[in-house]
Protein backbone atom coordinates (compact mmCIF):
# COMPACT_ATOMS: atom_id res chain seq x y z
CA UNK A 1 0.00 0.00 0.00
CA UNK A 2 1.45 3.34 -1.06
CA UNK A 3 -1.05 5.44 0.88
CA UNK A 4 -1.77 7.83 -2.00
CA UNK A 5 -5.16 8.90 -3.33
CA UNK A 6 -4.23 8.62 -7.01
CA UNK A 7 -4.05 5.28 -8.89
CA UNK A 8 -0.56 5.94 -10.25
CA UNK A 9 0.83 6.78 -6.84
CA UNK A 10 3.04 3.68 -6.57
CA UNK A 11 4.66 4.55 -9.92
CA UNK A 12 5.32 8.07 -8.63
CA UNK A 13 6.93 6.64 -5.50
CA UNK A 14 9.27 4.45 -7.51
CA UNK A 15 10.27 7.39 -9.70
CA UNK A 16 11.00 9.63 -6.70
CA UNK A 17 12.47 7.02 -4.36
CA UNK A 18 15.90 8.70 -4.26
CA UNK A 19 14.56 12.21 -3.64
CA UNK A 20 16.55 14.34 -1.18
CA UNK A 21 16.90 18.05 -0.39
CA UNK A 22 19.21 18.91 -3.37
CA UNK A 23 17.04 16.87 -5.75
CA UNK A 24 13.89 18.46 -4.34
CA UNK A 25 15.35 21.96 -4.78
CA UNK A 26 16.22 21.15 -8.41
CA UNK A 27 12.76 19.70 -9.05
CA UNK A 28 10.92 22.64 -7.43
CA UNK A 29 12.69 25.90 -8.36
CA UNK A 30 9.53 28.07 -8.17
CA UNK A 31 5.88 28.17 -7.08
CA UNK A 32 4.49 26.78 -10.34
CA UNK A 33 6.65 23.67 -10.10
CA UNK A 34 5.67 23.28 -6.42
CA UNK A 35 2.00 23.19 -7.42
CA UNK A 36 2.77 20.66 -10.15
CA UNK A 37 4.73 18.52 -7.70
CA UNK A 38 1.83 18.38 -5.24
CA UNK A 39 -0.64 17.68 -8.06
CA UNK A 40 1.51 14.76 -9.15
CA UNK A 41 1.64 13.36 -5.64
CA UNK A 42 -2.04 13.89 -4.83
CA UNK A 43 -3.73 13.19 -8.16
CA UNK A 44 -1.27 11.60 -10.55
CA UNK A 45 -2.16 12.49 -14.14
CA UNK A 46 -5.83 13.43 -13.54
CA UNK A 47 -7.08 16.02 -11.02
CA UNK A 48 -10.02 15.03 -8.83
CA UNK A 49 -12.52 17.64 -7.69
CA UNK A 50 -12.35 17.88 -3.86
CA UNK A 51 -15.88 19.31 -3.75
CA UNK A 52 -17.82 16.51 -5.48
CA UNK A 53 -15.16 13.82 -5.94
CA UNK A 54 -15.56 13.73 -9.71
CA UNK A 55 -12.62 12.39 -11.72
CA UNK A 56 -14.06 13.72 -14.96
CA UNK A 57 -11.36 15.83 -16.57
CA UNK A 58 -11.69 19.40 -15.23
CA UNK A 59 -10.87 22.64 -17.04
CA UNK A 60 -7.54 24.24 -16.29
CA UNK A 61 -7.92 28.00 -15.87
CA UNK A 62 -4.63 29.08 -17.40
CA UNK A 63 -3.28 32.36 -15.96
CA UNK A 64 -2.53 35.19 -18.37
CA UNK A 65 0.77 37.06 -18.52
CA UNK A 66 2.43 34.69 -16.07
CA UNK A 67 -0.08 35.12 -13.26
CA UNK A 68 -3.65 35.70 -12.13
CA UNK A 69 -4.82 39.02 -10.74
CA UNK A 70 -6.64 38.65 -7.42
CA UNK A 71 -9.38 40.85 -5.94
CA UNK A 72 -6.74 42.78 -3.99
CA UNK A 73 -4.76 43.53 -7.14
CA UNK A 74 -1.84 41.20 -6.41
CA UNK A 75 -0.63 38.59 -8.89
CA UNK A 76 -1.09 34.95 -7.91
CA UNK A 77 0.63 31.98 -9.57
CA UNK A 78 -1.85 29.50 -8.04
CA UNK A 79 -2.86 26.74 -10.47
CA UNK A 80 -6.66 26.70 -10.53
CA UNK A 81 -9.01 24.08 -11.98
CA UNK A 82 -12.76 24.11 -12.58
CA UNK A 83 -14.91 21.01 -12.17
CA UNK A 84 -16.61 19.91 -15.41
CA UNK A 85 -19.58 18.29 -13.65
CA UNK A 86 -22.71 20.31 -14.36
CA UNK A 87 -23.97 20.04 -10.79
CA UNK A 88 -20.68 21.29 -9.32
CA UNK A 89 -18.72 23.62 -11.61
CA UNK A 90 -16.63 24.83 -8.66
CA UNK A 91 -13.06 26.02 -8.83
CA UNK A 92 -10.34 24.26 -6.88
CA UNK A 93 -6.61 23.77 -6.57
CA UNK A 94 -4.42 21.01 -5.17
CA UNK A 95 -4.56 22.81 -1.81
CA UNK A 96 -8.36 22.86 -1.54
CA UNK A 97 -9.67 20.96 1.47
CA UNK A 98 -6.18 20.05 2.72
CA UNK A 99 -4.07 21.30 5.63
CA UNK A 100 -2.76 23.98 3.22
CA UNK A 101 -6.22 25.33 2.38
CA UNK A 102 -6.22 29.15 2.02
CA UNK A 103 -2.57 29.35 3.03
CA UNK A 104 -0.69 32.63 2.53
CA UNK A 105 2.69 30.88 2.78
CA UNK A 106 4.43 29.82 -0.41
CA UNK A 107 3.65 26.28 -1.56
CA UNK A 108 7.37 25.70 -2.08
CA UNK A 109 7.98 26.37 1.64
CA UNK A 110 5.18 23.92 2.49
CA UNK A 111 6.73 21.16 0.38
CA UNK A 112 10.18 21.58 1.92
CA UNK A 113 8.75 21.74 5.45
CA UNK A 114 6.72 18.57 4.89
CA UNK A 115 9.80 16.81 3.55
CA UNK A 116 11.95 17.91 6.49
CA UNK A 117 9.35 16.75 9.02
CA UNK A 118 9.14 13.38 7.28
CA UNK A 119 12.90 12.97 6.89
CA UNK A 120 14.07 14.20 10.32
CA UNK A 121 14.13 11.34 12.82
CA UNK A 122 14.35 13.75 15.75
CA UNK A 123 11.84 16.19 14.32
CA UNK A 124 12.35 19.80 13.29
CA UNK A 125 11.51 22.83 15.39
CA UNK A 126 9.35 25.76 14.33
CA UNK A 127 12.31 28.10 14.85
CA UNK A 128 14.32 26.15 12.29
CA UNK A 129 11.48 26.44 9.77
CA UNK A 130 11.27 30.18 10.52
CA UNK A 131 14.95 30.73 9.76
CA UNK A 132 15.14 28.50 6.69
CA UNK A 133 12.02 29.63 4.84
CA UNK A 134 11.72 33.27 5.92
CA UNK A 135 8.36 33.06 7.66
CA UNK A 136 7.32 34.40 11.04
CA UNK A 137 7.66 32.26 14.17
CA UNK A 138 3.88 32.07 14.49
CA UNK A 139 3.45 30.96 10.88
CA UNK A 140 6.16 28.30 11.22
CA UNK A 141 4.59 26.98 14.43
CA UNK A 142 1.17 26.87 12.76
CA UNK A 143 2.57 25.06 9.70
CA UNK A 144 4.21 22.38 11.83
CA UNK A 145 1.04 21.75 13.82
CA UNK A 146 -1.04 21.43 10.65
CA UNK A 147 1.42 18.88 9.28
CA UNK A 148 1.24 16.97 12.58
CA UNK A 149 -2.55 17.00 12.22
CA UNK A 150 -2.14 15.23 8.86
CA UNK A 151 0.18 12.68 10.47
CA UNK A 152 -2.59 11.38 12.73
CA UNK A 153 -3.62 7.83 11.94
CA UNK A 154 -6.75 7.31 9.88
CA UNK A 155 -9.97 7.56 11.94
CA UNK A 156 -11.13 4.19 10.62
CA UNK A 157 -7.86 2.38 11.32
CA UNK A 158 -8.59 -1.17 12.47
CA UNK A 159 -7.89 -2.65 15.86
CA UNK A 160 -4.46 -4.02 16.66
CA UNK A 161 -4.06 -7.77 17.07
CA UNK A 162 -1.29 -10.36 17.13
CA UNK A 163 1.44 -9.55 19.66
CA UNK A 164 1.02 -6.13 21.23
CA UNK A 165 3.29 -4.46 23.76
CA UNK A 166 1.66 -1.98 26.15
CA UNK A 167 3.62 0.39 28.36
CA UNK A 168 3.31 3.85 29.84
CA UNK A 169 5.72 6.71 30.48
CA UNK A 170 5.73 10.23 31.89
CA UNK A 171 6.60 13.31 29.85
CA UNK A 172 7.62 16.64 31.36
CA UNK A 173 10.49 18.60 32.82
CA UNK A 174 11.85 18.44 36.33
CA UNK A 175 9.95 20.69 38.74
CA UNK A 176 13.19 22.11 40.19
CA UNK A 177 13.98 23.63 36.79
CA UNK A 178 10.67 25.49 36.58
CA UNK A 179 9.51 28.77 37.99
CA UNK A 180 7.58 28.44 41.24
CA UNK A 181 4.32 29.63 39.68
CA UNK A 182 4.54 26.88 37.03
CA UNK A 183 4.86 24.03 39.50
CA UNK A 184 1.85 21.92 40.28
CA UNK A 185 0.96 19.64 43.16
CA UNK A 186 2.08 16.04 43.09
CA UNK A 187 -0.21 13.32 41.78
CA UNK A 188 -1.01 10.09 43.63
CA UNK A 189 2.21 8.54 42.24
CA UNK A 190 4.37 11.33 43.66
CA UNK A 191 5.20 12.68 40.22
CA UNK A 192 5.03 16.45 39.89
CA UNK A 193 3.84 18.21 36.74
CA UNK A 194 4.24 15.17 34.51
CA UNK A 195 1.91 13.99 31.73
CA UNK A 196 1.16 10.29 31.36
CA UNK A 197 1.43 8.66 27.92
CA UNK A 198 0.34 5.14 27.00
CA UNK A 199 1.85 3.49 23.91
CA UNK A 200 0.84 0.28 22.14
CA UNK A 201 3.34 -1.34 19.77
CA UNK A 202 2.26 -4.06 17.34
CA UNK A 203 5.25 -6.40 17.21
CA UNK A 204 4.73 -7.89 13.73
CA UNK A 205 4.03 -4.65 11.81
CA UNK A 206 5.95 -2.21 14.02
CA UNK A 207 2.97 0.15 14.24
CA UNK A 208 2.76 2.28 17.37
CA UNK A 209 -0.25 4.11 18.79
CA UNK A 210 0.24 6.58 21.63
CA UNK A 211 -2.24 8.55 23.64
CA UNK A 212 -2.14 11.09 26.45
CA UNK A 213 -3.95 9.69 29.48
CA UNK A 214 -5.00 11.48 32.68
CA UNK A 215 -3.48 8.77 34.90
CA UNK A 216 -2.17 5.20 34.75
CA UNK A 217 -4.88 3.54 36.81
CA UNK A 218 -6.22 0.22 35.57
CA UNK A 219 -9.62 1.61 34.60
CA UNK A 220 -8.09 4.36 32.46
CA UNK A 221 -5.60 2.08 30.67
CA UNK A 222 -8.26 -0.57 30.10
CA UNK A 223 -10.55 1.89 28.32
CA UNK A 224 -7.76 3.03 25.97
CA UNK A 225 -6.48 -0.47 25.21
CA UNK A 226 -9.95 -1.89 24.56
CA UNK A 227 -10.58 0.93 22.06
CA UNK A 228 -7.36 0.16 20.13
CA UNK A 229 -6.76 -3.60 20.55
CA UNK A 230 -8.80 -6.67 19.64
CA UNK A 231 -7.98 -8.39 22.93
CA UNK A 232 -9.45 -11.87 22.20
CA UNK A 233 -7.03 -12.16 19.26
CA UNK A 234 -4.04 -10.55 20.97
CA UNK A 235 -1.07 -11.74 22.98
CA UNK A 236 -0.46 -8.83 25.35
CA UNK A 237 3.03 -8.11 26.68
CA UNK A 238 3.32 -5.69 29.62
CA UNK A 239 5.36 -5.07 32.75
CA UNK A 240 4.14 -6.33 36.10
CA UNK A 241 1.98 -3.29 36.91
CA UNK A 242 -1.31 -4.22 38.59
CA UNK A 243 -3.09 -1.87 36.16
CA UNK A 244 -2.86 -4.57 33.46
CA UNK A 245 -4.18 -7.45 35.58
CA UNK A 246 -7.80 -7.33 34.44
CA UNK A 247 -6.75 -6.91 30.79
CA UNK A 248 -4.91 -10.22 31.03
CA UNK A 249 -8.19 -11.99 31.63
CA UNK A 250 -9.66 -10.65 28.38
CA UNK A 251 -6.63 -11.11 26.10
CA UNK A 252 -5.90 -14.39 24.34
CA UNK A 253 -2.76 -14.53 26.47
CA UNK A 254 -1.09 -12.09 28.82
CA UNK A 255 2.65 -12.22 29.49
CA UNK A 256 4.56 -9.82 31.72
CA UNK A 257 8.11 -9.14 32.82
CA UNK A 258 8.99 -8.16 36.37
CA UNK A 259 10.99 -4.94 36.20
CA UNK A 260 11.17 -4.70 39.99
CA UNK A 261 13.15 -7.95 40.07
CA UNK A 262 15.39 -6.84 37.20
CA UNK A 263 13.65 -8.98 34.57
CA UNK A 264 13.37 -7.19 31.22
CA UNK A 265 13.39 -10.09 28.73
CA UNK A 266 12.06 -13.61 29.15
CA UNK A 267 12.10 -15.54 25.91
CA UNK A 268 10.18 -13.36 23.46
CA UNK A 269 8.33 -11.55 26.24
CA UNK A 270 9.55 -7.98 26.70
CA UNK A 271 8.43 -4.37 26.75
CA UNK A 272 11.65 -3.19 25.11
CA UNK A 273 9.85 -2.25 21.89
CA UNK A 274 7.82 0.36 23.74
CA UNK A 275 10.85 1.41 25.79
CA UNK A 276 12.80 1.97 22.58
CA UNK A 277 10.01 4.16 21.24
CA UNK A 278 9.91 6.16 24.48
CA UNK A 279 13.68 6.65 24.30
CA UNK A 280 13.46 8.14 20.79
CA UNK A 281 10.40 10.22 21.71
CA UNK A 282 12.02 11.81 24.76
CA UNK A 283 15.35 12.47 23.02
CA UNK A 284 13.44 14.24 20.26
CA UNK A 285 11.24 16.30 22.58
CA UNK A 286 14.18 17.27 24.81
CA UNK A 287 16.77 17.86 22.11
CA UNK A 288 14.68 19.44 19.34
CA UNK A 289 11.66 21.05 21.00
CA UNK A 290 13.01 21.42 24.58
CA UNK A 291 9.53 21.96 26.04
CA UNK A 292 6.12 20.73 24.92
CA UNK A 293 2.88 21.76 26.62
CA UNK A 294 0.41 19.05 27.55
CA UNK A 295 -2.19 20.95 25.48
CA UNK A 296 -0.37 20.10 22.25
CA UNK A 297 1.41 16.90 23.30
CA UNK A 298 -1.09 14.69 21.46
CA UNK A 299 -0.03 16.21 18.12
CA UNK A 300 3.66 15.59 18.83
CA UNK A 301 2.74 11.98 19.69
CA UNK A 302 0.95 11.72 16.34
CA UNK A 303 4.10 12.93 14.60
CA UNK A 304 6.46 10.49 16.28
CA UNK A 305 3.95 7.64 15.99
CA UNK A 306 3.90 8.30 12.24
CA UNK A 307 7.68 8.44 11.95
CA UNK A 308 8.13 5.25 14.00
CA UNK A 309 5.38 3.30 12.22
CA UNK A 310 6.80 4.21 8.77
CA UNK A 311 10.47 3.89 9.72
CA UNK A 312 11.07 1.17 7.10
CA UNK A 313 9.87 3.46 4.29
CA UNK A 314 12.11 5.85 2.42
CA UNK A 315 11.76 9.57 3.13
CA UNK A 316 10.01 10.04 -0.21
CA UNK A 317 7.53 7.24 0.43
CA UNK A 318 6.81 8.67 3.87
CA UNK A 319 6.14 12.11 2.41
CA UNK A 320 3.95 10.71 -0.37
CA UNK A 321 1.89 8.81 2.18
CA UNK A 322 1.55 11.97 4.24
CA UNK A 323 0.32 13.90 1.20
CA UNK A 324 -2.39 11.27 0.83
CA UNK A 325 -3.57 12.10 4.36
CA UNK A 326 -3.74 15.90 4.03
CA UNK A 327 -7.31 16.06 2.71
CA UNK A 328 -10.02 16.73 5.28
CA UNK A 329 -7.51 17.54 8.04
CA UNK A 330 -7.94 21.32 8.25
CA UNK A 331 -6.77 22.98 11.43
CA UNK A 332 -7.48 26.68 11.92
CA UNK A 333 -5.46 29.06 14.06
CA UNK A 334 -8.08 30.18 16.58
CA UNK A 335 -9.00 26.78 18.07
CA UNK A 336 -5.32 25.82 18.03
CA UNK A 337 -4.40 28.77 20.23
CA UNK A 338 -7.45 28.82 22.49
CA UNK A 339 -6.67 27.94 26.09
CA UNK A 340 -8.58 25.07 27.60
Amino acid sequence: MCGLTNPSGCVILEAMDSLNIPALAAKIPDEDSAYRFLEEMRWGDRPVCPHCGSAKRPYFLAPKNGGRKTRTGTISTRRVWKCSEGACRKQFSVLTGTIMHRTKISVRAWVFTMYEMCASKNGVSAREIQRKYNVTAEAAWFMCHRIREAMKREPLAGLLSGTVTADETWVGGKPKNKHARERHSKDHYGREDKTAVLSLVQRETGEVRSQVVPNVRGKTLKAVIEAEVNLPETVLHTDNSLAYTHLGWEAARHESVNHIMGEYVRGDVTTNHAEGYFSQLKRSLDGTHHAVSRTHLHRYLAQFDYLYSTRKMSDTQRMARLMGQTAGRRLTYRPLTERA
